[in-house]
């Protein structure tokens, strides 16, 4: 059976991507900070699925935590066939009014250890074929402060990557929502209407990680789900940045 490795695995997008992954057979490598939420899912998706999953704790601001993921997926014994970068927490927009740690570690997890990551399952995967998906956001579309610079790598580096190793059979998608209902709000006790963001704004899990997965299997580079979120890009494009910038303050996408 294929194996994917998840990281951020513990809630929100991991978890649903470690759900729908084991509904289809997939045997599963968790990676996350809280051993405890990994161990609890593991067992839950053993029992309901019947596929094998391994627990990885790690924090990925870490240095030698990140060396030890990487091991893991250039592991040649046992093989990643899917790697999924969605490992992420959110800071304050205002960048000067942050703690420089609280940035470096922000940019170490966004963009640091996927690159990484990516770097070690491309090594694993040229030529045996693999494919590798990239949470990003909307955000990356849009200028908000770090989070979206992070993002905008993310994608830029995704689409190159794609049309790079396919020829190796290897496909790297970068998936771009806007508001999701996950814990990524409710951690910073935010959630739907909390932000001035209107409610139909917001996506369920379940569909944006369906639609990550079948762009995954389709080679495409980069997708939104919803059209509500393609206009958004779209519209972005068609207004000044000074505009957009003032507008995006609004919410985290």
């Amino acid at each position: 059976m294929p194996t994917a490795l998840i990281t951020g695995a513990s809630a929100g997008l991991g978890a649903e991507f470690a759900r729908q992954l084991a509904d289809r057979g997939a045997d599963l490598v968790l990676v996350a900070r809280s051993e405890d939420a990994l161990q609890a899912l593991a067992a839950e998706l053993r029992a309901s699925h019947g596929v094998a999953v391994e627990v990885l704790v790690a924090d990925l601001a870490e240095e030698q935590h990140v060396d030890r993921v990487a091991q893991r997926i250039a592991d040649a014994g046992h093989p990643i066939d899917l790697l999924v970068n969605n490992a992420g927490f959110g800071l304050p927009l205002h960048f000067a009014d942050n703690e420089i740690a609280d940035e470096v570690r922000h940019l170490r997890v966004h963009v640091e250890a996927p690159m990484r990551l990516m770097h070690a399952a491309l090594g694993a995967m040229r030529g045996r074929g693999g494919r590798i998906i990239n949470v990003a956001s909307v955000a990356g579309f849009i200028s908000r402060s770090t989070y979206s610079a992070c993002k905008a790598w993310l994608i830029g580096f995704s689409r190159w990557a794609n049309g790079e190793y396919a020829v190796d059979g290897v496909t790297v998608t970068a998936l771009c929502p806007g508001f999701v209902h996950t814990t990524f709000h409710s951690r910073m006790g935010l959630g739907a209407g909390q932000e001035g963001v209107p409610r139909f704004l917001w996506l369920d899990a379940p569909f944006v990680v369906r639609q990550g997965l079948r762009a995954a299997a389709r080679g495409r580079s980069v997708v939104i789900p919803s059209l509500r979120y393609k206009a958004v890009v779209a519209g972005s494009r068609l207004v000044p940045r000074a505009l957009t910038t003032r507008i995006a303050r609004r919410g985290r996408m």
